[in-house]
């Protein structure tokens, strides 16, 4: 089979799949729905910390386990019902299976996650009541938080993704992504919140780097890290190429 009709059957199996939808909607939802709220509840005479950008994109918080769930049940879903012996069967190079899923996730969740990024600034700047302070897109770190801000489910999605193609099985899979993304910063807490090993966690980086204007002292740079994020899904995927191709579906 051609590298296009691989992706065209991954696409296929993904938008077939009601959970797909449900997951999309409930991100869309859970986004735009808390821009809104906090839009709403704004302070009008706010602290000088107080960051607009930072609270309309609080539904991350929620949206990256979505996402990751998402990006878990792509390949999991497979292993569960053991329809993934038809797809290797199809295709039997299990890499070119990997790497087609990863680029049909990729797809499917940068252009949501961007696209809810900037429905979530708006429904921000809509429910402000007056006085409330907003953010602009003229300013360079308003834009920069909100690209960033969409992209980081895109790669919570592949890490999940890589996590699935390790432990094969959904629940162990989902368990590892919530471990990941918010057990580990937990388990680490003790260490002190400014410590080393923090500023190297994914929702350390999301919260700092990706879906703040005002970034902490100490703490990775914008482009630093999501480069860490990028390197982590990485790691993730080729991890999980490795395991695919030496076990038994």
């Amino acid at each position: 089979m051609t590298t296009s009709g691989v992706l065209k059957m991954e696409w296929l199996k993904l938008r077939s799949v009601r959970s797909t939808w449900w997951i999309l909607l409930a991100f869309a939802a859970g986004m735009v729905g808390i821009a809104a709220l906090f839009g709403a509840d704004g302070p009008t005479h706010p602290n000088a910390d107080y960051d607009p950008t930072n609270s309309l994109l609080t539904g991350l918080a929620l949206g990256q386990l979505l996402i990751g769930v998402l990006g878990v049940l792509v390949l999991s879903s497979e292993f569960g019902s053991g329809s993934v012996r038809a797809t290797f069967a199809a295709v039997p190079r299990r890499g070119r299976v990997l790497a087609a899923k990863a680029a049909v996730v990729t797809a499917v969740t940068l252009v949501a996650g961007e696209a809810l990024a900037f429905a979530s600034f708006a429904a921000f700047q809509i429910a402000a009541r007056p006085g409330v302070p907003t953010p602009s897109l003229g300013q360079s770190a308003v834009l920069r938080a909100l690209l960033l801000g969409g992209a980081y489910p895109c790669l919570v999605a592949l890490i999940g993704l890589g996590l699935a193609a390790m432990i094969r099985h959904t629940v162990g899979a989902v368990a590892a992504v919530i471990g990941v993304v918010f057990v580990l910063p937990l388990l680490l807490l003790p260490l002190g919140e400014h410590s080393p090993v923090m500023r190297f966690l994914p929702e350390i980086i999301a919260e700092n780097s990706l879906t703040s204007v005002i970034p902490v002292s100490g703490w990775l740079s914008a482009g630093a890290g999501f480069a860490m994020l990028c390197l982590y899904a990485a790691l993730m995927l080729t991890a999980g190429g490795w395991v695919l191709a030496r076990r038994d579906a």
